[in-house]
């Protein structure tokens, strides 16, 4: 099947030049591209939370005191805009 895809000249250029240094059309490379997105259950591509991220690494450290990481409202929003309070 034929398409038409709008992408950004820098990203178009960047591919291309992928595409040449493996010795392949740029059709392949995105064809490649989004078999690889597709094939990844879709649990993957969802943002955790910080919490869900560090709950394995609760308790690695019994000092006995509690963990404020234990507690998801601690962590609520921690680490979203860090950009803006620089």
């Amino acid at each position: 099947m034929k398409t038409t895809v709008e992408i950004s000249d820098n990203l178009y250029r960047r591919a291309k030049a992928e595409a040449a240094l493996r010795g392949r059309k740029l059709k392949d490379l995105v064809e490649e591209g989004l078999r690889r997105v597709l094939e990844v259950p879709r649990e993957m591509h969802r943002n955790k939370s910080l919490a869900a991220l560090m709950k394995g690494a609760r308790g690695a450290v019994d000092s006995g005191v509690p963990d404020l990481a234990s507690n998801p409202e601690h962590l609520e929003g921690f680490g979203r805009d860090a950009r803006r309070h620089r």
